[in-house]
């Protein structure tokens, strides 16, 4: 029978078991992602991959994050956010299958598919957060930030060896990242029965199943473009880092295992910062503090990838991975906080991250076009840096302790603005 969520009392087992699921699915965020790069130039000669080809292959998953993304608030509204990210997780776990059983045909498609499930995950993820826990909204969303995290280590961490071990098998290597997803699908599945009560008075008495809501119109706010632009600079960011540092390293004279490893040390940064964060800004009515050395940490890291000493790679990249876990935990947390309850975070959620994950996507493919174009990484990492200047003031302006309205006003001449809130945002 089904269980629906009505805000009450929750009992310590309930608890227990949404916790289990959101960081199950959370470990598989990245995964289909960051277990790719590291493999880049073994998979251009297998597969006979162009630069250019590697690039697009980069910017794919990106893409599917804006184009999806538009597209989930709506899905919440009609079947709601439980039975959604089932199917999302079992859409993910078909798309690792395809794309590890036939990456010769499969790659690009299988890539697609799972990208689209992690567009649905990313966005509704942290609404349900809001609806089912609100409280500690801020500590679930740390949880499943922190298992994305441990994933993004793993597979970037394991990806050369499985495909060395394995006799230089694309199809393992790839494929291997299918196993956790399934697992997420079982433990996703006592979700069913809390989902949210969706009814309303039928004639005769009793209820009936509700007519799917509008949505806000959330881009009428000025608010909303500012949280957008930040989710939108801080993935462009971060994919083009996450893209292309395994390279940059190779062709700076690191191993492909180096490059690996250096790239899981960038996950292990972002694991330092994805719990704490979301914690300390929903402590504080202004995220400003958290912003400023944020950014200042990934300007300075993405500085020494590149220009200071090979040797010193390892802290640079700690230093890189632990400003982008904290600018991600940021922007996740002001999708949430900048709006008054679930719904309206819902639709802040997907229209921040598809306009956002639309304009991420320039980044890994115009790294790799620059470079393509120049022959050096300078031109293209000092374009990410001033990037990063954009992203500091856009976030100090989403920092502000400021939410949406709760329900949409009636068109009016000028801008319009969010209101100003005091306590924890």
């Amino acid at each position: 029978m089904t269980k629906y969520h009505t805000g009450g009392r929750r009992r310590p087992h309930e608890i227990a078991l949404l916790v289990v699921a959101v960081a199950a699915a959370g470990f598989n965020l990245r995964t289909a992602i960051t277990s790719v790069p590291p493999l880049f130039p073994d998979m251009q000669t297998t597969l006979h991959l162009s630069s250019a080809t590697l690039s697009l292959l980069a910017a794919t998953p990106v893409i599917c994050f804006g184009v999806v993304s538009a597209f989930a608030a709506w899905l919440n509204r009609r079947y709601g956010e439980e039975l959604i990210l089932l199917v999302a997780l079992i859409l993910l776990t078909a798309g690792l299958l395809l794309r590890g059983l036939a990456p010769g045909v499969m790659l690009f498609p299988g890539t697609v598919l799972a990208a689209s499930a992690i567009a649905v995950l990313n966005v509704l993820l942290s609404s349900m957060a809001k609806r089912r826990w609100p409280e500690r909204a801020g500590l679930l969303i740390g949880i499943y930030l922190t298992m994305l995290s441990v994933g993004a280590i793993l597979s970037s961490l394991l990806s050369v060896p499985l495909y060395r071990s394995s006799g230089d098998s694309v199809r393992l290597a790839l494929g291997v990242w299918a196993a956790p997803a399934a697992v997420a699908v079982l433990l996703w599945l006592p979700q069913l029965g809390y989902r949210h009560a969706r009814t309303v008075p039928a004639a005769g008495g009793g209820t009936a199943p509700a007519p799917a809501r509008a949505g806000v119109k959330v881009y009428r706010y000025a608010l909303t473009w500012q949280v957008t632009a930040f989710m939108g600079l801080q993935s462009l960011l971060y994919y083009a880092a996450l893209s292309w540092l395994p390279t940059i390293f190779q062709d700076r004279g690191a191993s492909a295992i180096t490059a690996g490893n250096l790239l899981a040390l960038m996950g292990v940064g972002n694991l330092a910062t994805s719990l704490v964060v979301p914690v300390l800004a929903h402590r504080s009515p202004s995220q400003r503090g958290l912003v400023v050395p944020s950014l200042i940490g990934t300007a300075a890291g993405l500085a020494g990838c590149l220009w200071a000493p090979l040797g010193m790679a390892p802290f640079w990249v700690l230093v890189l991975g632990v400003s982008q876990g904290s600018c991600l935990g940021l922007a996740i947390f002001f999708m949430m906080a900048r709006a008054p309850n679930a719904g309206v975070a819902a639709s802040l959620s997907a229209f921040s991250q598809s306009v956002g994950y639309l304009a991420a996507s320039v980044g890994p493919l115009m790294v790799g076009l620059l470079h393509s174009a120049t022959g050096s990484w300078d031109i293209p990492v000092a374009l990410l840096l001033v990037f990063c200047a954009a992203e500091l003031a856009t976030g100090i302006l989403a920092a502000r302790p400021l939410v949406l309205p709760a329900v949409t006003p009636p068109p009016a001449p000028g801008a319009h603005f969010p209101t100003r809130v005091s306590g924890t945002g």
